[in-house]
């Protein structure tokens, strides 16, 4: 059976919503679903997936650092090891995500990953110190957005369409 991987990062809650959403759909397909946090992914993780979801909040105009971080443990060790394989990503922004996105795409260019779908990105017009640090709750259809992703990633990576 084939693994679908999600790795994701979230100090406030919103990635971590959006990636559940994706999560939980994706268990409807036939695939092994693996969830981890950034922090805990390793290169041997991405290495026997078959497919990815990124899901991370965009900090400061960029990537998160977490999401950040493994990617850059993990890039090296991966190099020429996942080439093909398909993904896709999940930005949670205050105002935009586009950078952060680019950012994301940028890097998994250089492991010669497939992006599937646009990233999903789903602002949260957080723009005070209060509302940045504050915890997300990410509405329910923003939700299903998430849902439909992961389970059109994961039926793809289950029927080998990717």
């Amino acid at each position: 059976m084939k693994t679908l991987l999600l790795v994701s990062h979230s100090r406030t809650g919103g990635a971590r919503q959006m990636a559940e959403a994706a999560a939980s759909a994706a268990r409807g397909e036939p695939v092994i679903v693996r969830h981890l946090a950034a922090e805990h992914a390793t290169a041997e993780d991405l290495i026997a997936a078959d497919g990815y979801i990124f899901a991370a909040p965009e900090n400061l105009s960029a990537l998160s650092g977490a999401m950040k971080d493994m990617l850059d443990r993990c890039y090296y060790p991966c190099l020429e090891r996942l080439n093909g394989r398909p993904y896709a990503g999940l930005i949670c922004a205050g105002s935009d995500g586009s950078n952060a996105a680019r950012q994301l795409a940028r890097i998994l260019t250089g492991w010669r990953l497939r992006e599937i779908a646009p990233p999903l990105v789903v602002c949260t017009f957080a723009q005070t110190k209060e509302a940045i640090l504050a915890p997300k709750i990410i509405g329910p259809v923003d939700l299903a957005r998430c849902a439909e992703l992961g389970a059109a990633m994961a039926a793809g990576v289950a029927m080998g369409v990717f």
